[in-house]
């Protein structure tokens, strides 16, 4: 799978043969894409709910670009900012798609999914995870006390009402070829960007008018099946060591590692991946090292030689107080109107 994916964006990334010979779906792909937004964002119009405000964070092309991370950010600030934060998810990769659950630290992340969890051990706030995000979001603030809610991953959710769109871009990649699928990386065409109030890169320089974000690794990594045990990075340093990632973008996992000085011995599996016993147990006594979105999915079958390395969200100076001004102001309008 992995081979797949990284042939796929070396196609996305040009229009070569690939893309002209998918261009005539691209453009079926891209019609129901506008059909479907203009019609749910009908629907949208009489969708009320009882908060303060509706901030979506997502992206426009397939596979990561530290939406989560940036999930995670924002929750801790509004939270210091004296809001009641909460965020939806639609967990992908879980085996009920239609359940509708408030998710706790020790959930089952087959039930629920990876990224909601972490979210939730996280932020220790509340998260909900429900492919109807409406109906989310209303939980949230019914039964949480939630006044802002925040969507993972929901820049397509467009039944969803937003009071502020937040678009992560990897910035490597960008919009690879500006095509949608399956001719390009597109979840819908490219002027969606246009719509977005914040635009966030990771990975790469951002363009006028955009927000840089770095993701920061910890100096330490903390054992799967006990956290609270951690043992500095540095110390793996000139050791070889498994490497496991089960996210959009393995290699750039594999690359901070052995940035560290860590000899890495690679396993990439495709994204959400739901990892089985067999997936992370070697034949030696090398430490295995994985993400902290992998680490919850293995935490049954870890022992002491499997570790996490935790990465955070570092958005540039301003970012923030742009964000709570934005945020402020359309409360007050919303209010006032």
């Amino acid at each position: 799978m992995d081979v797949v994916e990284r042939w796929l964006w070396r196609q996305w990334s040009r229009r070569g043969p690939f893309a002209a010979a998918m261009f005539p779906l691209s453009l079926i792909y891209a019609g129901i894409a506008n059909w479907k937004r203009n019609r749910l964002e009908e629907v949208q119009r009489t969708v009320f709910l009882p908060v303060k405000a509706v901030i979506v964070i997502g992206n426009l092309t397939v596979g990561g670009s530290g939406k989560t991370p940036m999930t995670a950010w924002l929750a801790g600030r509004l939270r210091d900012a004296g809001y009641r934060p909460g965020i939806v998810s639609r967990g992908y990769g879980r085996r009920n798609g239609a359940a509708s659950v408030l998710v706790g630290p020790g959930a089952d992340p087959a039930t629920v999914g990876d990224e909601p969890i972490m979210l939730a051990r996280r932020t220790a706030l509340p998260v909900w995870v429900d492919r109807d995000r409406v109906r989310a979001a209303r939980a949230l603030a019914e039964q949480q006390g939630v006044d802002v809610v925040i969507s993972d991953d929901g820049l397509q959710h467009h039944r969803l009402p937003r009071d502020i769109s937040i678009l992560m871009v990897d910035g490597r990649r960008r919009f690879g070829n500006g095509l949608c699928l399956p001719a390009g990386p597109l979840r819908e065409p490219r002027s969606a960007a246009e719509r977005a109030d914040f635009v966030v890169v990771t990975g790469g320089d951002p363009q006028p008018g955009e927000y840089r974000m770095h993701l920061a690794p910890s100096t330490l990594l903390r054992r799967v099946d006990r956290p609270a045990s951690t043992r500095p990075l540095q110390e793996l340093a000139g050791q070889v060591a498994h490497a496991v990632a089960g996210i959009a973008d393995p290699e750039r996992f594999f690359d901070a590692l052995e940035a560290a000085g860590i000899a890495v011995v690679p396993h990439p599996f495709p994204d959400h991946h739901r990892f089985r016993a067999r997936d992370v147990v070697f034949d030696d006594q090398a430490p295995v090292l994985m993400t902290e979105k992998d680490a919850v999915k293995c935490r049954d079958f870890a022992d002491e030689r499997h570790w996490y390395w935790p990465v955070s969200a570092q958005p540039e100076a301003g970012l923030e107080q742009a964000l709570l001004h934005r945020l402020e102001t359309s409360i007050r309008l919303k209010y006032l109107g």
